[in-house]
């Protein structure tokens, strides 16, 4: 338990109850016990946060120029290397929030980097208006546009556009958390912490499969772990790959859900010259060697319910085809393939692929990238949150939409939106274990960061006189702190 007393919270009766008011609950804590969102307890008393701040440290070398960490450096004593200091970001990991809504951030640094003075404001920010953005790679068909994305039967989301190789889905967000019955709102509450904090999460969507979520790792479908996010759609393997089939086959067809490919007719192919084939694939042409609506969508080749790929076949045409005509078929990641010769009657006849075949089948594959699942935090930066940084907020807003203060959760960068507030999203994976929480009106703790110089803080009519320098904030807190090395690819908030 940190030993950081809180900013608030007040004494009630003679029972030695406390108070907190991290949130709108205001829990009423007795000691020895915890809040409901297990954040704050009390302690003799005394309203303490059960995790520590979180310090985020990079070594740099005397110049300022960094470098990484090396195992066992702290006692290295040999000379020669050059002299190495870390620099450190204060995270609002473990800060504490604003709410109330009149009081200054937890935290407002000041530290000096390059010849910079800089100003960062931490806090926890209590978001209801929040969500997750879920990238999954796969062809598998997930459900229709719309359908509902469950959890314990309760809907937290739902399926959102088909991107390329990839399914999204939309989790969270207000009307989920507040919007629908309390259980609701708990349930999407309780999945969406665990996947913001990285925890594996079961989900089910109407008309579709079972899923588990975790991110950085495969998604599961059905039970069924997925190994590769497709090179393109049939139409773009098409071009990958036309060069590489010339001479080696007569006729390829990539069975995709969205648009399959047909190489004699496709525009790489003409340009190589192969003949036509006679082969008319079913579904709607679209451009030449383009066609959609092949197949209903599902579990089989390409995203398609297909499970006999010649059955995308709809005619063959005497006049055009030939016996001995070798024909391709496979799937948009190589894991489906079919090797064929027409035979007297113009009938496909399986037979073993040529080595030559094989191995453009296996390009195929080797250019799949691995499937994986993707989550990225979304959430809307409002009044309340604002007001712990400035007197003002809406000089805040513009600050940060002209880019002059740098947002960032947990140390992680944030993608900001364009248009009005601040709208920001940023990848769990690029935020330290453990930054996000929960507060059970139901909402999500997240932690965020404004960086920015410190003459501009004070244009902004910021909360200066809370100000502290960071050698007094480490003095005072750095010993209950949790230390982490910094997380390689971010970049540095700090001027």
């Amino acid at each position: 338990m940190s030993d950081r007393t809180a900013i608030f919270g007040a004494r009630e009766g003679n029972e030695g109850i406390v108070r907190c008011d991290a949130c709108p609950v205001l829990c009423r804590i007795r000691p020895g016990r915890a809040g409901a969102c297990s954040r704050y307890a009390n302690r003799d008393g005394a309203l303490v946060r059960t995790d520590p701040l979180v310090l985020m440290e990079r070594t740099v070398d005397a110049g300022g120029e960094t470098v990484p960490f090396l195992e066992g450096s702290e006692d290295w004593a040999g000379g020669l290397a050059p002299q190495r200091d870390k620099a450190t970001f204060v995270t609002a990991i473990g800060a504490g929030t604003t709410y109330p809504d009149y009081k200054p951030a937890p935290f407002i640094v000041g530290s000096r980097h390059a010849g910079v003075d800089t100003v960062t404001v931490v806090t926890e920010g209590i978001f209801s208006y929040c969500g997750l953005k879920v990238k999954i790679d796969t062809d598998r068909h997930l459900g229709a546009e719309t359908a509902a994305v469950r959890v314990d039967g309760e809907q937290i989301g739902h399926v959102t556009t088909a991107e390329y190789g990839s399914q999204m889905l939309s989790l969270g967000g207000v009307r989920h958390l507040t919007g629908g019955s309390k259980r609701e709102g708990n349930v999407t509450c309780a999945a969406m912490l665990a996947l913001c904090n990285k925890q594996a999460v079961e989900v089910s969507i109407d008309g579709g499969p079972r899923l588990v979520l975790q991110a950085g790792t495969a998604p599961i479908v059905d039970g069924t772990p997925e190994r590769r996010m497709r090179v393109g759609c049939g139409s773009a393997a098409i071009g990958i790959f036309a060069r590489q089939w010339h001479g080696h086959v007569d006729e390829v067809i990539v069975v995709d859900d969205h648009i399959t490919g047909v190489l004699s007719e496709h525009q790489a192919g003409r340009c190589l010259d192969v003949p036509p084939s006679g082969i008319r694939v079913r579904g709607r042409r679209s451009t030449p060697g383009r066609y959609f609506q092949v197949a209903q969508p599902g579990k089989g080749w390409g995203g398609t319910d297909i499970t006999d790929p010649l059955a995308v076949i709809e005619r063959i045409d005497p006049k055009i085809a030939w016996p001995g005509l070798r024909l391709l078929l496979t799937s948009t990641t190589g894991e489906d393939s079919l090797y064929c010769v027409l035979d007297e009657s113009l009938r496909p006849v399986p037979v073993p692929a040529p080595e030559a075949v094989a191995r453009t089948v296996e390009r195929i594959g080797e250019n799949c990238e691995p499937a994986l699942t993707s989550i990225l935090f979304m959430a809307g930066a409002g009044g309340s949150l604002r007001a712990g940084v400035t007197e003002n907020p809406v000089l805040l807003t513009r600050e940060v939409q002209a880019s002059l203060v740098r947002v960032t959760i947990g140390g992680a960068p944030c993608m900001l939106w364009p248009g009005g507030g601040i709208t920001i999203m940023a990848d769990v994976l690029r935020i330290p274990d453990g930054a996000f929480g929960h507060v059970p009106t139901p909402a999500l703790v997240a932690p965020i960061e404004f960086t920015l110089g410190a003459e501009l803080y004070a244009r902004l009519g910021g909360h200066v006189d809370h100000a502290v320098p960071l050698e007094a904030l480490l003095a005072e807190h750095g010993g209950g702190a949790r230390r982490e090395g910094w997380i390689a690819g971010n970049p540095w908030p700090l001027p």
